[in-house]
């Protein structure tokens, strides 16, 4: 317990209160998947950019941790994207020169009695017809009998070694070198065009990240009104993932991240074991997973509730900075220069405190503002935290230009670590970070996140128990 404003502050029962307050319709999300459209247009547009020959897909395999434990299984992304099946043990062809009804091969796990009782339900060979739309389905212990049969006659295999776990099987995958040099024909990656598609999200795309991210506000906002002097970065972390759970979101999108203190200054901290004290920040960087697509919100709060002068006056230059590259997104900009918006707001803002010297040009030209600020303002996000997708335009053609359908962080940031060198103890500590996740939209740009609150006075507003402003929509 804390005591906050005169009232005995119980951080559990603030949580639960505020769960069991939520509207209706957000404790009642549906489970259910993205419509087996959604994939069905996902392996046409991808076969429509294949130069012929055929495409094979790797499911993820399982990765023992120990013993008989595994680490939690995921599906990988790209299979995922072409097939919709969460399954192990599975792989996919796709041939769009075959006749129609011969397209989209499936080879999965077939039914196993004994196995299912101890580990699950499988879809076996039926429910890859039936389910997931495959035209053919095989046992995966025919794959090294009809892959073969496959290959005959073609020029060109779409295939992604960079996948090459030592957990992969099958003497059939292994050997697509030693076929390629006999036969002449060519390998290409499937990562050059799948990462195309998947940078340009469809309206069921963006429809699940915003659950994602609504699910992760909620998250957010629970936390801003438990945090109080004394609770461990643990507590917060596991209030943040019951939200998670108890809105539906299966997983996290990656490991959350509570840096308290000192551990604020750490872009990836992840222990989450330190006890918060009351003159602490706090950033909390996390991210549900929903139908597989993952948000990424960040938010800085006081511990205590209340921000000090050196805490807002860092805050303000972040939040200033974000602001401002917000404002650059449109299509037709580029990722190069929101960041570059970012790092001359930031500069400016770390002179005006004395905390760089010389001129916003000056300090950009040399790097120094790298002490403070050392990472990119953005990266794309989708299906991955760090989602695929280039950020240069072909060789020679610059950065990629922003277009309708991509989504992507906006996240600056300033850290100042304990014993700075040539920097007043008074800033020691403080790392604060803000980011959202924004779409851009035909006419300018979508914050996903603008739910969550991000201003000093509502942030401040919320973990006093006064409620949130109203929080206005991010501009279109």
């Amino acid at each position: 317990m804390a005591v906050r404003n005169g009232w005995i502050v119980n951080a559990g029962a603030v949580a639960v209160l505020l769960l069991a307050i939520a509207p209706a319709a957000a404790q009642n999300r549906s489970h259910a998947g993205p419509p087996d459209e959604l994939f069905a247009k996902h392996r046409q547009a991808f076969m429509e950019r294949m130069e012929g020959g055929i495409a094979i897909f790797r499911a993820q395999p399982e990765i023992p941790r120990n013993g008989d434990a595994g680490y939690p299984y995921r599906q990988d992304s790209d299979f995922y994207y072409v097939t919709g099946f969460t399954e192990p043990g599975a792989v996919a062809v796709l041939r769009p020169g075959a006749p129609e009804g011969e397209r989209f091969v499936l080879f999965v796990r077939p039914h196993d009695v004994a196995a299912e009782i101890w580990t699950g339900h499988r879809a076996g060979v039926e429910g890859a017809l039936e389910n997931y739309e495959a035209d053919r389905a095989y046992g995966i212990d025919s794959l090294d009998l009809v892959i073969p049969r496959y290959l005959q006659g073609v020029d060109r295999l779409y295939f992604d070694f960079s996948k090459d776990h030592p957990w992969a099987h099958t003497e059939a995958l292994q050997g697509f070198r030693a076929w390629a040099d006999t036969t002449g024909a060519q390998i290409l990656g499937t990562d050059a065009i799948v990462n195309e598609l998947r940078l340009i999200k469809g309206p069921e795309e963006i429809a699940l990240l915003q659950e994602a991210i609504d699910i992760t506000v909620d998250a957010q906002r629970a936390a801003m009104a438990a945090i109080v002097p004394g609770m461990f970065e643990y507590e917060v972390e596991a209030l943040i993932e019951y939200v998670f759970r108890k809105r539906g979101s299966p997983r996290v999108g990656f490991n959350s991240i509570i840096g308290s203190g000192p551990n604020a200054t750490i872009l990836h901290y992840e222990e989450n074991d330190r006890r918060m004290e009351a003159d602490d920040m706090v950033v909390m960087d996390i991210g549900a997973e929903w139908a597989y697509y993952t948000a990424d919100v960040t938010r800085t709060v006081p511990v205590d509730g209340e921000f000090s002068p050196q805490e807002a006056a860092i805050y303000q230059i972040v939040l200033d900075a974000q602001t401002a590259a917000m404002d650059i997104v449109r299509p037709g900009a580029t990722i190069r220069e929101i960041h570059v918006e970012a790092v001359e707001v930031v500069t400016e803002g770390l002179i005006r405190e004395g905390l760089l010297e010389g001129t916003v040009r000056e300090n950009i030209e040399s790097g120094a503002y790298r002490r403070f600020f050392m990472h990119a303002t953005s990266h794309w996000l989708g299906l991955d935290v760090h989602d695929v997708g280039p950020y240069e335009a072909p060789p020679g053609a610059g950065p990629r230009i922003l277009e309708p359908g991509m989504v992507f962080t906006i996240e600056p940031g300033v850290y100042i670590a304990e014993g700075m060198e040539g920097v007043d103890p008074k800033w020691w500590g403080i790392g604060v970070r803000i980011e959202d996740d924004v779409l851009v939209t035909e006419s300018g740009y979508r914050n996903l996140s603008a739910g969550a609150p991000r201003e000093i006075e509502a942030i401040e507003a919320i973990m006093v128990g006064r409620g949130v402003p109203e929080v206005v929509p991010g501009s279109e």
